[in-house]
């Protein structure tokens, strides 16, 4: 059975009366605090509640089966594992061991051998959907902007890649790949249905290494050719298409049949099929490697550009996206466009995943449309950088906000709106890089520099994760600031103004 909130026993300390180090800088101190504020407010915590009820029970009776973690815990160990940029061994580490942890998520000194396996961690955080990580992000805003009203009047907005978990790619480390979890897969099946065919699985593996070993030194050595590899891709190629088939044919024994609508490349890639078994498991791998092995006869055999949304960077993130950034060190990059906006007290009111091959101009009005109407029209000033720019986004955001500011594209452009602009259009256009500041942060100390978590629906989970780490350290900073003016814990390096 579950609780939603941790008893009050006489071993407990009221968690808004758990002591904390305000001298000391570590980054979950304020994240603490924060949930301190949080917790003693009686709707925030019960709508807080309710959303993780939501998700972990869904329509199942939470007073029926074994114990599990309560709601409340499930907040606070979410909060803190991209909060402090943890893993899940850390965060197990972290609520087995932390004392005030212990005491903020309502667990006595009588409950000493109380333990956290990191599975059921994990289990209980990915229960959380990417859409209710939106609405714990709002609340946590909502409960900053009580502090500080006059913060959302002016926000500033960027994109950055948070890279998916997966290797460099080429397409023969990638065939390389499904060929493997389909060799795997398919002894695994044979075995268990007693059905011959797959004996010489691990042999043909390793057949199937030795080419792509071979293709990637060809491809790494100066001066390689399109011409010098055909050959290897032509002899990959042919191992692949028999095993391939074979797989095909056990399924067929198997007396597998699946869904036609669900196993579409477009679902495959998007993870929205669900694979339950192994022989779902085996498909999925099939048709995405047959996919990849396509576009390898068409590049390399037929000397066809394939095109970007058509590629498959990753058998176990296909939904990866190849992003061209252009900027040094990594002109390339790997994952998805992540799109904040953050107002002038630091916090990030609006986020969103950006779906593949959306450009950054296309989405400034949405988005300000749905801001000024979520916050009912009460942001001023929003500031943009120029890969927002358009002559009609400079000109539509001007009716919903008084001093909009995107930078215009081109030297002599810029120079010209920059000396005809307003000195309110000049101090936003000097804090904009400040957003950058907030990237920064979230890259190195919120764990969005490359997602750790699988699927694209475990994609979106991750980013909301990480920006709740981030709103939650805003909230405590500027909650230990009133609680003690100096302290250690509340000095941010980060200027707050945003325009």
């Amino acid at each position: 059975m579950r609780s939603a909130c941790p008893e009050q026993r006489l071993d407990t300390v009221r968690i808004n009366e758990v002591q904390l180090n305000l001298d000391c800088r570590d980054e979950i101190i304020p994240i603490l605090r924060a949930l301190q504020h949080l917790y003693s407010d009686d709707q925030l915590r019960c709508e807080l509640l309710a959303l993780v009820g939501k998700d972990v029970n869904g329509g199942t009776d939470p007073k029926r089966g074994r114990r599990g973690m309560n709601y409340w815990e499930i907040i606070v160990l979410a909060a803190a594992r991209l909060g402090c940029n943890l893993d899940y061994d850390k965060l197990q580490d972290l609520a087995e061991n932390h004392r005030t942890l212990r005491q903020i998520m309502g667990i006595g000194s009588w409950d000493e051998r109380v333990d956290f396996d990191w599975q059921r961690i994990e289990d209980n955080v990915n229960k959380l959907r990417p859409e209710t990580m939106k609405k714990i992000n709002d609340l946590i805003v909502r409960a900053g902007h009580a502090e500080e009203p006059e913060a959302i009047e002016s926000v500033r907005g960027d994109t950055f890649v948070v890279q998916t978990n997966i290797h460099y790619p080429t397409e023969s480390s990638v065939i390389g790949d499904g060929l493997r979890k389909i060799v795997l897969l398919a002894i695994l099946l044979a075995a268990e249905a007693r059905l011959d065919g797959w004996r010489q699985g691990k042999h043909l593996l390793k057949k199937v290494r030795r080419v792509v070993r071979k293709i990637g030194q060809a491809s790494a050595a100066k001066g390689a050719r399109a011409e010098q590899l055909k050959p290897s891709y032509k002899k990959l190629l042919k191992q692949a298409a028999p095993i391939v088939g074979r797989a095909r044919q056990l399924l067929e024994e198997l007396n597998f049949v699946p869904d036609p609508s669900a196993f579409t490349l477009e679902k495959l890639k998007n993870g929205e099929t669900v694979m339950a078994t192994n022989e779902a498991k085996l498909l999925h791998y099939v048709i995405l490697t047959e996919k990849v092995c396509d576009n390898a006869r068409r590049r390399v055999q037929e000397g066809e550009t394939v095109p970007n949304e058509e590629k498959i960077h990753s058998i176990f993130e296909p939904h990866t996206e190849l992003i061209k950034r252009g900027k040094q060190p990594n002109p390339i990059e790997f994952g998805h466009k992540v799109l904040v906006i953050e107002d002038a007290s630091g916090f990030v009111v609006d986020y969103q995943v950006v779906e593949n091959g959306v450009l950054d101009q296309d989405l400034v009005m949405p988005v300000m449309k749905k801001l000024q109407k979520k916050f009912a029209g009460k942001i001023k000033s929003a500031s943009f950088d120029r890969g927002f720019h358009t002559p009609e986004n400079q000109e539509e955001l001007a009716k919903i906000v008084s001093n909009p500011c995107i930078a215009a594209k081109g030297q002599k452009q810029g120079q010209q709106q920059h000396e005809n602009g307003t000195l309110a259009f000049r101090k936003a256009r000097q804090n904009h890089p400040g957003v950058e500041s907030a990237i920064g942060a979230l890259q190195a100390g919120n764990g969005l520099k490359r997602c750790r978590d699988r699927s694209k629906r475990g994609y979106r989970r991750y980013v909301g994760l990480g920006i709740l780490g981030r709103n939650l350290q805003t909230l405590g900073k500027l909650l230990l600031a009133q609680d003690k003016a100096g302290c250690q814990a509340a000095k941010s390096k980060r200027k707050r103004a945003a325009a």
